[in-house]
């Protein structure tokens, strides 16, 4: 049913135990596909072993390029997005597959809820080593947040259709910081108006140990005064917070589709000014654009 695009780079461990977990805890048979930058730790064979389909790169495409890869790959009507230290619960498909069956249609972009490193403080472990599986089945469900509008950013679902039609992750947000905000931009602007985040599709996030995870990078910051929240503003004219709080209206409960017709108020002029001379400045004074240096497959 679903097409799982899992980006990994050299993170053997935490692909192993969030491979294992779909295939332990799904309801339904599924096409699990990772996309391997590099993989020199042992994961291209750990892959061929098991008979997993992969798509690889020989560096570190980052999150968006491996994305569009892998889903090029795909066979299934939906795409699902996972980060390589996610664990999946229980019968999270039977969930999604239930919530999309009442929408009706394919204009939708779902998200899960994440537990430890995300919404839901409920720790069971940080590392690989550490993790106590057993104490998380028993107690997960016992740990909840709500249905939320906006997104968690992962786990997301889209038809493959909708995201061809965007053309799935834009590759500018290397190596992947912005490039969730973007899509959901991307979505609204071609008049996608459900952004729901499910309380019970949860899944363990170990935290960003992920293709991004070289902390002392440039590359790799918070979304705020980061490389991706600048090249979101240039693109949009909007920073990552306005379109999160004013249009997303993320981490509000979900009471059904969002309005096409923005709410206006003084905080909004307010924060909107504020965006327009960021952008401003971003633009003419810092001279963003000559200040960066994107690494690719010849750097």
């Amino acid at each position: 049913m679903f097409s799982i695009i899992i980006p990994t780079l050299n993170n053997l461990k935490y692909l192993k135990i969030c491979i294992k977990s779909i295939k332990k805890n799904s309801f339904y048979e599924h096409e699990i596909i990772p996309h391997v930058n590099i993989g020199d730790d042992g994961t291209l064979d750990y892959l061929k072993d098991n008979n997993i389909k992969y798509t690889y790169t020989n560096f570190n495409a980052g999150i968006c390029k491996g994305m569009n890869i892998a889903a090029q790959s795909s066979s299934h009507d939906y795409i699902l997005y996972a980060h390589d230290d996610f664990y999946f619960c229980p019968d999270w498909d039977e969930i999604l597959k239930k919530e999309i069956n009442l929408i009706g249609h394919n204009n939708f972009y779902l998200s899960g809820t994440m537990v430890h490193n995300g919404q839901i403080n409920f720790d069971c472990g940080d590392t690989a080593e550490s993790f106590n599986e057993k104490k998380f089945l028993e107690e997960y469900k016992n740990h909840n947040f709500y249905d939320f509008q906006g997104s968690t950013w992962a786990p997301h679902v889209v038809h493959k259709d909708i995201w061809n039609s965007v053309g799935g992750f834009s590759e500018e947000f290397y190596p992947g910081t912005g490039s969730d905000p973007d899509l959901n931009m991307k979505l609204w602007k071609k008049g996608i108006r459900i952004f729901k985040g499910i309380n019970d599709f949860k899944v363990y996030h170990f935290g960003s140990v992920v293709t991004r995870r070289k902390h002392k990078s440039p590359y790799i910051k918070t979304e705020t005064g980061n490389l991706g929240s600048k090249i979101f503003l240039l693109k949009w004219g909007l920073s990552i917070t306005f379109f999160k709080k004013f249009i997303l209206k993320s981490d509000t409960v979900y009471n059904g589709e969002l309005p096409s017709k923005i709410s206006y108020s003084l905080s909004y002029f307010i924060d909107l000014i504020k965006c327009k001379i960021n952008y401003f400045y971003v633009k003419y004074i810092y001279n963003f654009k000559n200040k960066i240096n994107i690494p690719n497959e010849n750097s």
